[in-house]
């Protein structure tokens, strides 16, 4: 139970670091150029992690890191930038909570997790909150920006589970290198094409590209598969509602965004959907069953310690 919470732990890096993220982009990061963004976030996170683990892909991986680097970096990185610049912080994050059960459902054809009732009560109750943080009636929550976190959800979802699926087996740190290389490598010569020479940015631009590449995104997603790897689907999408959480209190209290009685009681549901689907009362139950079960051994133990038999048995042999 020990080792399942630091997983736990360990995962909710990633969601917090990537709430985080929303800020800085729509805060420092310049906005009309979405694919050199994605692409300086990427490419360095992906050189320093390949940098470190020092191993190249093998066999069916060259294929499979260039798959999943398009579909978890390129395009899902592409998707959050335009996001993070046309909605507020706060709902570009919120969007993000549908996506526990949107894992919960591709989970179950794709890599055959049944999703438990727990993790959809939690999950229903997270998508009414994000239903209550989006219909506020305020401004600034525009159709293509819902949209485009909307596609980067869905893209994201699948990728990561398609990561799930193949990764039994392969290092952790030196497969997101490679996801994170690729879909660089992906980005840069397409924002070449599209939008021209690469944007000139300021210290504090440069600084917001080193947090976003090394924090949100080498660290995050290293985070991220690591619980992928050792906890469900169901699980993982639900810490994955500490995103919104973080994006929400930093356009509160840092941005300045207005936070309504409306928007905090979609955030107090966005908590109950986490809490609700945490495994631990679930684990301690089946714990509690399973442990005692010694008690059949005990007069087999008890007739070995008998004298009598001892010697019975050596004289039969």
């Amino acid at each position: 139970m020990e080792a399942n919470l630091r997983w736990v732990g360990l995962t909710a890096v990633a969601p917090v670091a990537w709430g985080t993220n929303y800020f800085v982009t729509h805060q420092c990061l310049p906005a009309d150029h979405p694919l050199y963004g994605a692409a300086l976030r990427a490419l360095p996170a992906g050189l320093v992690l390949l940098a470190l683990r020092r191993q190249w892909p093998r066999g069916a991986w060259w294929w499979r890191s260039a798959v999943l680097g398009l579909l978890n970096m390129s395009v899902f990185f592409v998707l959050v930038y335009v996001a993070s610049h046309l909605l507020p912080t706060s709902v570009a994050s919120t969007v993000m909570a549908v996506s526990p059960l949107t894992m919960m459902l591709i989970a179950w054809p794709l890599v055959s997790e049944r999703p438990r009732a727990a993790h959809l009560v939690g999950a229903a109750i997270g998508l009414g909150g994000v239903c209550l943080m989006l219909l506020t009636g305020t401004g600034g929550v525009g159709v293509p920006g819902v949209l485009a976190s909307v596609a980067a959800m869905l893209v994201s979802s699948f990728g990561h589970l398609l990561a799930k699926r193949w990764g039994a087996g392969v290092d952790i740190l030196a497969s997101t290198s490679w996801q994170l290389t690729a879909g660089g490598l992906f980005l840069l010569p397409v924002a070449a094409a599209a939008e021209g020479a690469p944007p000139q940015l300021s210290m504090p631009a440069l600084l917001a590209f080193g947090y976003v590449a090394g924090v949100a995104t080498a660290l995050a997603f290293v985070a991220w598969f690591t619980g992928l790897r050792h906890l469900s689907a169901g699980t993982v999408g639900l810490i994955g509602l500490l995103n919104p959480m973080t994006g929400v209190l930093l356009g509160t209290a840092v941005a300045g965004e207005a936070l309504t009685v409306q928007q905090l009681c979609g955030l107090a549901l966005v908590l109950v959907g986490v809490t609700l689907g945490r495994p631990r009362r679930a684990a301690r139950r089946h714990s509690s069953r399973t442990v005692p079960r010694p008690a059949p051994e005990q007069p087999a133990l008890a007739a070995c310690a008998r004298p009598g038999h001892e010697r019975g048995g050596e004289n039969s042999g």
